[in-house]
């Protein structure tokens, strides 16, 4: 490990994104190799039910097969470390919502065995297992919810509550015996919005053991869409003072390559529900609005005067402990 400022160098750090959400093909692939990112967290479920979720965890596996020279699918932590190694670029299939398992329990584990290694309880309003940040009564987590968790924690699998309500993260995060994550956040206290957390969830996250990932999703953000990338670590360091140096990391919520179709399938419940918000023009922080960019995150650390040992662990180091912890 380097011991100053002047030794780290982008390409030499172990590189995640603990959330990207982008139309994934051989050009998004080689994006995120030219970005040096060593392994992220790839959203394969939002809205989809059981069908629809096999279906694109199918698809996944085709990708695996047909890209196997730039990526590779990540089971461990070992398995990011051999990507590191190899040159791949680390795929780790994650949802955004439980939707994936119906109401059946048992999915869970068929699942798990096909490498969905990290699930969001719930994405902006209510289903079966809790509320999310978007629903207008907050009821917390549910006795079905209770039970996905245990299960979850058994099989290994990542709690995400980055879309859930204040009650249900809060019980969530009781509920887990491992630590949870909020995988792609931003906090409250610098922006009133209903999908940023509150210091006191995220200090609970921390103290527990979890992980905190800090978007660059402009609506979530201070500045908004005038954002710089030295704005964003000005955010990313907020989040150090609330969480601490060892549980916060980078989830950019990236969605490079997706039409505004999809876009608006998000901001509707359900997909084709109630309009739940408006992003408005998703125009991302000066320095740091396409994947390829992700090298500058580390030179805006640099610019900040982060120590060699900081920006290791926030840029990947923490999201390693956190998975060796949980899985």
């Amino acid at each position: 490990m380097p011991d100053s400022i002047a030794d780290v160098r982008h390409e030499d750090l172990i590189v995640t994104d603990s959330l990207l959400v982008c139309n994934f093909d051989r050009e998004i692939f080689e994006a995120m190799r030219t970005a040096g990112i060593t392994a992220a967290n790839c959203t394969c479920s939002v809205w989809e039910g059981f069908q629809d979720t096999m279906r694109n965890v199918g698809h996944w596996k085709r990708l695996f097969r047909e890209h196997a020279d730039i990526i590779t699918q990540i089971r461990s932590v070992e398995d990011i470390r051999q990507a590191k190694a190899d040159g791949k670029v680390g795929i780790i299939l994650g949802w955004q919502n439980t939707s994936g398992i119906d109401d059946n329990i048992d999915y869970l584990e068929l699942y798990a065995e096909l490498g969905v290694k990290i699930i969001q309880l719930t994405y902006n309003t209510q289903n079966l297992v809790g509320a999310g940040c978007y629903e207008g009564k907050d009821a917390g987590l549910t006795g079905f919810g209770r039970d996905v968790v245990a299960e979850m924690n058994r099989l290994g699998i990542l709690v995400d509550l980055s879309h859930v309500s204040e009650r249900t993260a809060t019980e969530a995060i009781e509920a887990s015996v491992k630590p949870v994550a909020y995988t792609h956040c931003c906090p409250r206290a610098l922006k009133d919005h209903p999908r940023n957390k509150s210091d006191e969830t995220l200090r609970s996250v921390a103290r527990r053991g979890g992980y905190v990932g800090v978007t660059i999703f402009p609506p979530f953000l201070p500045k908004g869409t005038d954002s710089t990338i030295d704005d964003f670590i000005d955010v990313v360091e907020h989040m150090v003072g609330v969480c601490g140096e060892e549980h916060v990391g980078i989830g950019t919520d990236m969605s490079q390559g997706q039409p505004w179709s999809f876009q608006e399938w998000v901001m509707h419940d359900k997909g084709n529900g109630r309009r739940l918000t408006t992003f408005g023009e998703l125009v991302f922080p000066k320095g740091i609005e396409r994947i390829e960019d992700y090298p500058n995150l580390t030179a805006a650390m640099v610019r900040k005067g982060w120590s060699s040992g900081k920006i290791e662990r926030v840029m990947g180091g923490n999201w390693l402990r956190l998975l060796r912890d949980v899985w």
